[in-house]
């Protein structure tokens, strides 16, 4: 008599991953598409109506002041998505169960949090480069476009997600969560040497954003928009390559626990 075995088959292998990606992406965005239409709005105002803002407050500057401030404001416009509107999404979707629901579907741990990056950075991208595009109209400037800015803009756009995405799955309790993103809306918006030169701020403020990612997601795409107004890039590259690489092990440890 012949045993009657049943193989379940390994789904494993770059096939079986890069198919699960392309469903995740479908679920990412139809999950997500009312929260986001306020996404989007949002990203907007911070970019778009900064690049208008500042041309209201400021008026007519000389060309070197502005030129820094145009190039600064593609990371501007990145900033609220990766470090605010991300872990806002996280926080929905724990308060909804859709993030546990999401973490039992049959994909590899790591492809849901890949869609999600993959997402919010097609979102990001093309608003920050329709606030750049403004804000040089607005201020007249000629920006030196070279095409090292697009993979430098990804990276800091990845990064921003990376971290937003790590934070909000890390802290359990969604009020912290909340507090954090305020302080770095705060924190972005007033103190952060993004349109405004570092070497204005004082000293203790110009060391802490040597460590902080904002100046120098604003000190990359500089660099490939201007010409030698960014100083020290492979030290700015260094450091988003660092933050971006914790945010993965801080989403891959909590990814692993879920297990």
């Amino acid at each position: 008599m012949t045993a009657l075995t049943l193989e379940t088959p390994v789904r494993n292998g770059f096939g079986y991953w890069r198919e699960s990606y392309v469903k995740m992406l479908r679920w990412v965005v139809a999950q997500q598409r009312v929260f986001f239409v306020g996404l989007i709005f949002t990203q907007i105002v911070m970019g778009v109506g900064a690049a208008i803002m500042y041309k209201f407050y400021l008026g007519s500057i000389d060309p070197a002041s502005a030129l820094y401030l145009v190039s600064g404001i593609p990371a501007l416009a990145l900033i609220p998505i990766g470090f605010v509107l991300v872990p806002i999404s996280v926080m929905l979707e724990k308060t909804k169960g859709t993030l546990d629901f999401t973490w039992s579907l049959p994909v590899p741990r790591l492809v849901p949090v890949a869609a999600s990056f993959t997402v919010f950075t097609l979102i990001a991208l093309p608003i920050a480069a329709l606030s750049t595009w403004l804000a040089a109209l607005q201020f007249d400037v000629t920006l030196t476009f070279s095409w090292v800015v697009i993979p430098l803009a990804v990276l800091a756009s990845l990064m921003a997600t990376s971290v937003g995405y790590g934070t909000a799955m890390a802290i359990p309790e969604p009020r912290i969560t909340t507090l954090i993103t305020n302080i770095v809306i705060f924190l972005v918006l007033l103190f952060s040497p993004i349109v405004i030169p570092i070497d204005r701020f004082p000293d203790w403020a110009a060391t802490l954003h040597q460590i902080l990612p904002f100046y120098h997601m604003s000190n990359l795409i500089r660099s490939g928009l201007t010409d030698g107004l960014a100083v020290d890039v492979g030290r700015s590259l260094a450091i988003l390559l660092v933050w971006t690489a914790v945010s993965w092990v801080v989403v891959a440890r909590v990814v692993a626990k879920r297990g």
